[in-house]
C-alpha cells in the first residue's frame, strides 16, 4: 500500500508538467499571433519614435511633444473626451444590463440586438447620420424650436464627440456589466432582504461588489476605443476639436514625419495604459471596501 501511495506521489510531478507542457503547446498559436500582430508593431512603433529622418537615435520626438504646452493639451483632452464617454457609458449601461438581466431570453434577444445594433453599421454612415439629427435643421434642433427655444450649437464640438462615441461604445460596455450580473448568485439579494437588508444596502454591498470585474473590463474596454478613435471625432469634432490620433495621422500622411507620428502614438499608449491600470486597482479596491 506504501508503495502504491508513493508512486502515485512520484508520479504527481510528471503529471502536472506534462499538463504545463500541453497547456503551452495549445496556448502557442495565440501566442504566436499576439506576438506578430501586437507586441512587433509596439516594438516597431517605439523603436521608430527614437528615430530621426535620417535614421539616427534621438530623444528629440518627445522632448518636443512634452514640451510643447499645444500638444499637453491635447492630450489632457483626449484623456477627458475618453473618461466623459467611459463615465456616460456606465451610467447609462449599468442600468441597462440590470434590466436585462431580469428579462426573459426572448426579450434580452431582442434588446441585445437593438445595443449592438450600431456595430453593424460603417462607422462613418453613423458619423454622418449623428450630423443630421444634431444639425440646424435636424430632429433636435426641431424639438427646441417647438418649445420656443434657439438651438444650441450641436455640431463640431466635444458634445457631439462624445454623443456619437457614447452611441457605439455603449455596447462594449453592457455586454461585459450582463456577463458579471449573470454570474451573481440570484438567491444572495432575496437572503439579505430576509435578513432585514434594505434594497439599497443589497444593491451597494451586494450587487455592485460582485460586478466590478464587469465595470472594469468594460470601462477598459470604452476607455481605450475612445482615446484612440479617429473618424467619429474628425467627422463630428470637425476642425474645432483635435484629438491625439488626429496627430498621429497628421504627422504620419500629411507631414510624413513618422517618427514623431510614433513618438505621439506610443506616449498615447503609455499614459492610457497607466491611467487604465490605475482605474482598475482604484476600483478593485473600492469594491472591496463595500463588501
Amino acid at each position: 500500500m506504501h508503495v502504491a501511495v508513493a508512486a502515485r506521489l512520484a508520479g504527481r510531478p510528471l503529471r502536472v508538467s506534462t499538463a504545463r507542457r500541453t497547456g503551452l503547446l495549445l496556448a502557442l498559436p495565440a501566442m504566436a499571433v499576439f506576438a506578430l500582430l501586437f507586441v512587433a508593431p509596439l516594438f516597431t512603433l517605439v523603436l521608430n519614435s527614437f528615430r530621426t529622418a535620417q535614421g539616427g537615435f534621438t530623444l528629440a520626438n518627445y522632448v518636443r511633444f512634452l514640451g510643447d504646452p499645444f500638444y499637453r493639451d491635447v492630450l489632457v483632452h483626449t484623456l477627458l473626451i475618453g473618461a466623459v464617454t467611459t463615465l456616460g457609458c456606465l451610467l447609462i449601461g449599468y442600468p441597462f444590463a440590470l434590466y436585462l438581466r431580469g428579462r426573459s431570453p426572448r426579450v434580452r434577444n431582442y434588446l441585445s440586438l437593438v445595443l449592438l445594433s450600431p456595430l453593424l453599421i460603417s462607422m462613418v454612415i453613423r458619423a454622418y447620420g449623428w450630423l443630421v439629427v444634431l444639425g440646424p435643421n435636424g430632429p433636435v434642433a426641431a424639438v427646441f424650436r417647438g418649445v420656443g427655444l434657439e438651438p444650441p450649437a450641436m455640431l463640431y464640438n466635444d458634445v457631439a464627440v462624445v454623443i456619437g462615441m457614447l452611441h457605439v461604445m455603449l455596447a462594449y460596455m453592457v455586454l461585459p456589466l450582463v456577463a458579471a450580473l449573470d454570474r451573481i448568485d440570484p438567491t444572495l439579494v432575496p437572503a439579505a432582504r430576509g435578513l432585514g437588508a434594505s434594497g439599497w444596502s443589497c444593491f451597494w454591498r451586494i450587487t455592485v461588489p460582485l460586478s466590478v470585474a464587469g465595470m472594469v473590463a468594460g470601462s477598459l474596454i470604452v476607455f481605450s476605443l475612445t482615446v484612440s478613435s479617429f473618424v467619429t471625432p474628425a467627422i463630428l469634432g470637425g476642425p474645432t476639436v483635435k484629438l491625439m490620433p488626429y496627430f498621429v495621422y497628421t504627422e504620419a500622411t500629411v507631414n510624413l514625419d513618422w517618427p514623431y507620428a510614433a513618438a505621439i502614438g506610443f506616449i498615447l499608449v503609455v499614459v492610457t495604459t497607466a491611467l487604465m491600470a490605475g482605474y482598475a486597482a482604484l476600483l478593485r479596491k473600492r469594491a472591496g471596501a463595500l463588501s
